[in-house]
């Protein structure tokens, strides 16, 4: 029996490590509309509506109402594949592997006083979707992947004056993946497939501080902790055609998988230049380093196959990233303020570890919004960022099988969302 079917079998773990289109790793940037504008510079330091409950929870104090914001992110992500090279059996490279997706946030902040604010949020810090068409030259190093991420974060915060601010925020996480390869038993065989999928609810926490230094800049700083998780699930083997002596078409074992989402930490400024003129500067360190290898455990597995399926280990040696950003915005009137901005976000993986579920290199992302407020009770946020990454080989081999290629990764970003105030 082939050793690239076994190979497979890690599949949630690298499902998990593989790429998003819009932050590094498996990160998800899309949290607020307000914030996509500037492209995010100003995420811990512009608290501008109740989206600052994820951006830093000590913005809270800021808002002086009551009130709910709420929005959903559109991505259209685009790959072109080529040089492709790959052994023993052919396939196509269409790329292209990312539907379209929608990234949802919803966010409510209430002032009890002139010191504390409590608020919550639901979002998605992670997460990420590839399917490649069902004839992918790649198919025996990924197929499908799908990992979501959704948090529940109560908040706090409190005001020790009109200068200085903390707020903290646990989190609730619930994490859901599922992936699928293929496999050749033989060169001459049918291809056969692995499916695993697993989930878990770990807890995790944020927390904050902003300070005005002056009547016109301010600083923030978030830390977004860490979350262990331990995903219990299955991992089922189809073997095409052929069935193994003894053992049928298919085996189904109960799989599970530690893995760890990456502590992070956000800094910036916001600079009232004048009364129309608002510029933005960010930075965030992220702890990929974490991911230096992945385990998936299967149980109760057929004493032949112990050896193989037992415990599948493979190496990621992912590192810490750095993203950095820059931002403006302009008020035009009472009604109107426009954004801009632009994103630099380095990429953890590796040249040598580098595969087909995770084909990503440096970003650089360019966006644009703006905010309309026919009243004083509402806000409508639009935003809408263009990701272009550079270009990256992969060339992944083992147990007999190979494959190469040229991946150009690009993607549009749409977002809309509305804060009402009561």
């Amino acid at each position: 029996m082939s050793g690239t079917m076994f190979k497979s079998t890690i599949g949630l773990a690298i499902a998990l490590a593989s790429t998003s289109i819009f932050a590094s790793g498996f990160a998800i940037n899309e949290q607020s509309i307000s914030g996509m504008g500037t492209g995010f510079a100003g995420r811990s330091s512009a608290a501008e509506d109740a989206s600052t409950v994820y951006g830093n929870p000590a913005g809270m104090s800021r808002l002086k109402r009551e009130q709910v914001t709420g929005g959903v992110t559109l991505i259209n992500a685009h790959t072109d594949i080529s040089d492709a090279s790959y052994f023993p059996n052919g396939g196509t490279n269409d790329g292209d592997m990312v539907p379209l997706i929608g990234i949802p946030m919803g966010y409510y902040v209430k002032p009890l006083d002139d010191q504390w604010t409590v608020g919550v949020g639901v979002y998605a810090p992670f997460g990420l979707v590839t399917d490649y068409e069902n004839s992918f030259a790649g198919r025996y190093f990924g197929t499908k992947s799908g990992v979501e991420v959704v948090t529940f974060q109560p908040t706090v915060s409190y005001a020790f004056n009109e200068r200085v601010s903390v707020g903290f925020g646990p989190t609730i996480n619930r994490i859901e993946g599922a992936l699928e390869s293929d496999f050749s038993l033989t060169q001459a065989a049918p291809d056969g497939s692995v499916r695993i999928k697993g989930d878990d609810i770990a807890l995790g926490f944020n927390v904050g501080l902003l300070a005005k230094l002056t009547d016109s800049t301010r600083v923030g700083l978030t830390y977004h902790s860490k979350v262990d998780y331990k995903l219990e699930g299955d991992t089922k083997i189809e073997y095409g055609l052929f069935a193994l002596a003894g053992l049928g078409k298919s085996q189904k074992f109960d799989a599970s998988l530690d893995v760890t989402t990456p502590e992070s930490v956000d800094v910036s400024v916001t600079h009232e230049l004048n009364d129309q003129w608002t510029l933005y500067a960010g930075s965030t360190w992220t702890r990929w380093s974490r991911l230096k290898d992945i385990t998936v455990e299967n149980s109760e597995v057929p004493g032949a196959l112990v050896g193989q399926f037992g415990e599948i280990t493979e190496k990621q040696n992912w590192h810490d990233t750095w993203a950095h950003a820059v931002g403006a915005s302009y008020k035009l009137n009472k009604q109107w303020v426009l954004r801009t901005g632009l994103s630099f976000d380095q990429s953890p993986v590796n040249n040598t570890d580098r595969s087909p579920r995770i084909p990503s290199g440096d970003r650089t992302i360019f966006s644009l919004g703006a905010g309309w407020s026919p009243t004083d009770s509402l806000t409508i946020d639009v935003a809408y960022s263009y990701l272009q990454e550079e270009a990256v080989n992969l060339n992944n081999s083992g147990h007999g099988q190979s494959y190469s290629a040229k991946y150009e990764n690009w993607a549009n970003a749409f977002g809309a969302g509305l804060t009402y105030r009561f």
